[in-house]
């Protein structure tokens, strides 16, 4: 308990048991690496230095460090106060893609690690579920929904839980039929659903469940704005979709810039939501 007013509680914050890793790391620049860690503590912590990997950096200043340094100083400066919980806020939103992903995955071997309750708030979802194992979504002040990633992935609440998640959203308008739904996509074509629905509904289907077919033989067509690798996948940007394929697209012809293509996607992973009114 920090603060009861009926009881007459009100710990200080240097008496709360939490340990606090802003977006900016927060370190005095004037300080070393094990200066910064004593002050959090009262006393020197070379244990915490040497298990995050730093000690060779105790005698030197922020400003020397790397951004992945800064960050392990900082945790180390969050872990000297023998926290019983952690809370981190936006932890890599300071650091260039290549950094971030190294400092993510070093962060997320030293919680596993630790053992030791964190709270993470961050708005990519790649960061969250690669450190989560519980993921909060807030939408205007309200949790939307809590649960593990996949489920996220598998079962967005609403649109923009799938969005967030990268997944593609469209409007339509379902009907029904004996193996599911058939929606009529806003801007023209359909895709089958599994699940029964019926009138507007949103459309969910993220990028690695969106194949690219034959556009004679297809229901839905689309055009083709870029062509890019990423991290050994082909990532296809449409006008309406964005479709994540093994490179080679599974013995079809090349796909280029400004090609009309198909579109189709197996109609389990088809996932039809109602739309939400806004507050």
């Amino acid at each position: 308990m920090w603060f009861d007013a009926e009881r007459n509680v009100h710990l200080s914050a240097d008496r709360r048991r939490i340990g606090y890793l802003p977006q900016d790391y927060g370190l005095f620049p004037h300080l070393t690496a094990a200066a910064n860690v004593r002050f959090a503590g009262n006393r020197d912590r070379p244990d915490l230095l040497e298990r995050l990997g730093i000690a060779h950096l105790a005698r030197a200043r922020p400003r020397q460090l790397s951004g992945g340094e800064r960050q392990r100083v900082a945790l180390a400066r969050a872990l000297a106060r023998e926290p019983s919980v952690l809370l981190l806020d936006e932890p890599f939103g300071a650091l260039d893609p290549i950094t971030r992903q190294q400092v993510r995955d070093e962060l997320a071997d030293t919680l596993t690690k630790l053992q030791l309750p964190t709270l993470l708030v961050t708005h990519a979802f790649h960061d969250a579920t690669a450190l989560a194992q519980r993921i909060g979504v807030i939408d205007n002040g309200r949790l939307v929904q809590l649960g593990p990633p996949t489920g996220l992935l598998r079962s967005p609440s609403n649109a923009m839980v799938a969005a967030l998640t990268g997944a593609n959203v469209l409007q339509g308008t379902a009907t029904p039929c004996p193996s599911g739904s058939t929606v009529q996509l806003t801007g023209g074509g359909e895709l089958a659903s599994s699940t029964p629905a019926r009138g507007p509904v949103q459309v969910v289907v993220q990028p690695w469940e969106l194949e690219v077919a034959d556009p004679e033989s297809s229901t839905l067509t689309d055009n083709v704005i870029s062509v890019r690798h990423d991290h050994g996948r082909l990532l296809i940007r449409l006008t309406r979709f964005t479709i994540q394929t093994e490179p080679g697209n599974n013995g079809q012809p090349p796909i280029a810039e400004g090609q009309t293509v198909g579109v189709r996607a197996a109609p389990a992973n088809v996932r039809v939501l109602r739309p939400e009114a806004r507050p």
